[in-house]
């Protein structure tokens, strides 16, 4: 009888054991990704970056742009502990462009970047490689925006490091493609990691949310 009490009670407690949910982590509010095949022409380490001027010389007029909006959102946050939504969308859709230009532009890809500017913190798809994508906040604190660049100190400290290291990954990425036509995918998933880092950065210092962003290059 004593063999059964304990067979059941033991039955009774893995039952409820496997109906405990497992907890899941909250992705952090500023996500970006790549998508895409590892050929890439050999001959596009060589050209590609001219080709991708005009979309850089577009992108830092957007990034002007979004300092402005920034500003504003600084004053916004202040007094309502909000940031307009289509301020947001549009600070967004910079943070899109760039990601798609930059992608371009480093050949982490072959298909040209759309001339895209519909504001939107969800990435409307519209370019199947390169995707940013920013949760709003319904509320900010309104304190945070005057101290968020001290504590994010650290995490400048890193990305230094990060972009000092880039440009040596950027250069092996270029012979490997320019000798075999394939990116390592090593080094590619290196430097999505790094502008992955500072985007969340950017998001973090730029008011676009409270969240500490993690010293972490995956998603």
């Amino acid at each position: 009888m004593a063999g059964e009490l304990s067979a059941q009670s033991a039955r009774r407690t893995s039952s409820q054991t496997r109906r405990i949910p497992m907890s899941t982590a909250i992705p952090y509010p500023a996500q970006l990704g790549f998508e895409g095949g590892l050929h890439i022409a050999r001959w596009r380490p060589l050209v590609q970056w001219l080709l991708a001027i005009p979309q850089l010389l577009i992108s830092w007029a957007l990034g002007q742009v979004r300092n402005v909006l920034t500003l504003i959102n600084l004053f916004s946050v202040l007094f309502t502990k909000r940031i307009p939504r289509p301020l947001f969308d549009m600070i967004a859709m910079t943070y899109r462009y760039e990601w798609r230009t930059t992608s371009y532009a480093l050949f982490l890809r072959e298909d040209y970047p759309p001339f895209d500017f519909q504001p939107a913190a969800d990435d409307d798809g519209v370019d199947r490689h390169a995707v940013v994508t920013l949760t709003y906040p319904e509320s900010l604190n309104r304190w945070k925006p005057l101290y968020k660049w001290f504590l994010a100190i650290p995490h400048y400290a890193v990305l230094l490091g990060l972009t000092v290291a880039s440009v040596f990954v950027i250069i092996a990425g270029f012979f490997a493609v320019v000798f075999s036509g394939e990116y390592p995918v090593g080094l590619r998933n290196f430097l999505v990691g790094v502008s992955r880092y500072s985007l969340r950065l950017q998001a973090y210092v730029g008011l676009l949310n409270d969240q500490y962003p993690p010293f972490a290059l995956s998603a």
